[in-house]
């Protein structure tokens, strides 16, 4: 639980991963349907295939949405392109012909949402298999279009690290414990500070420094509790569900 002062609630949603309550994961068309729905701050996951390409893609086992085994970051290009994040245990065969996405499919996409920001997840597990620098340079080339329009975030200190040195996109830090604040977090100018809202502490100050973001969140009344705790922004897996009820 969260103690929450009373006050007026001041937040933006982020679709978490395009619109997972209705779409497969990271896929193209869900990332569609939120951005249609009004989302103006968008979080995807990439993960880079052998072949130095970023892909949307959050699991380290393709288990969950492709329903068979490997990773993502041990398949070339061609191999990727011929599955599928049909998400079948959850949709059936609604979306059996979903393909993985690019990242270049998503910074194509967001032309047509000229106001839209995205928040890019350079996944741990891809940073171990490619390396910090090569993550990094290949991600940073794909967000050159929009830049001004996004942030990398990551777990991955080396992948922070490496962003701070070789770029100069902004780049946010993804806490695993609140304790981080005084440790890893201050090594970084950092953007945006993210972490689940349910690792905040229970009361006192959550002024990080800078814009926090909390995940996941499809209850309404957490997500005024957290804007009125002073959380900037507020993912969702549900934006068009959650913006709807919010508004009344």
């Amino acid at each position: 639980m969260i103690k929450i002062d009373q006050a007026e609630p001041h937040y933006d949603l982020v679709a978490h991963r395009g619109y997972p309550h209705k779409f497969p994961d990271n896929s193209l068309s869900g990332i569609r349907a939120a951005l249609e729905a009004g989302a103006k701050f968008l979080e995807i996951d990439v993960q880079l295939s052998t072949s130095g390409t970023p892909w949307l893609f959050h699991d380290e086992s393709l288990e969950r949405v492709c329903a068979m085994g490997g990773s993502l970051v041990d398949m070339d290009d061609g191999a990727i392109g011929s599955l599928r994040a049909s998400e079948a245990a959850r949709f059936g065969a609604q979306f059996a012909d979903e393909p993985i996405a690019r990242l270049s499919q998503v910074i194509t996409l967001l032309q047509e949402f000229p106001d839209a920001f995205v928040f890019v997840e350079i996944k741990p597990c891809s940073v171990q298999r490619s390396g910090a620098e090569q993550a990094v340079a290949a991600v940073a080339r794909e967000l050159e279009p929009i830049r001004g329009r996004c942030t990398i975030i990551s777990f991955s200190i080396p992948c922070l690290r490496a962003v701070a040195a070789n770029t100069t996109l902004p780049h946010g830090i993804i806490l695993e414990t609140w304790e981080q604040l005084k440790t890893d977090a201050q090594e970084f100018n950092n953007s945006h500070i993210f972490i689940n809202y349910k690792k905040l502490p229970w009361d006192g100050s959550i002024d990080v420094g800078t814009q926090l973001a909390v995940y996941e969140v499809v209850d309404p009344v957490i997500a005024r509790k957290l804007g009125a705790r002073g959380c900037h922004f507020v993912e969702t897996f549900d934006f068009p569900g959650l913006k709807a009820i919010l508004k009344k």
